[in-house]
């Protein structure tokens, strides 16, 4: 398995998900492999997949999580799938600076 869910993108980071809907609770499960064989992260939302409502939560869950503004933060692939990929915008530097300590604890 790869080292990390997180690649640098053209506008940030690009983030691979496997999320979980109807969960009891908000979590990052940890880390899986997906299809590809690339790390991703395992995230279970208590929000119904219904209307948009479970990519709103996953946004909003992610903001609090990282610390970024949610408006930053973005589902560019699989929008009605449970394996998605996310997209924080802004200095992938910067934002890999401010991940690592989070990941690092994670990973632990």
């Amino acid at each position: 398995m790869a080292t990390s869910p997180f690649e640098i993108g053209p506008t940030g980071l690009i983030v691979r998900l496997k999320v979980t809907p109807k969960a009891r609770r908000n979590a990052v499960l940890g880390l899986a492999e997906d299809t590809g064989g690339r790390t991703c992260l395992k995230i279970s939302l208590a929000a119904v997949p219904e209307g948009g409502k479970a990519n709103r939560a996953l946004i909003e869950f992610l903001a609090g999580e990282w610390g970024v503004a949610k408006s930053a933060i973005s589902v560019v692939m699989g929008a009605t799938s449970r394996r998605k990929v996310v997209e924080i915008r802004g200095s992938a530097a910067a934002l890999l600076q401010l991940l690592s300590p989070w990941f690092a604890k994670l990973s632990q």
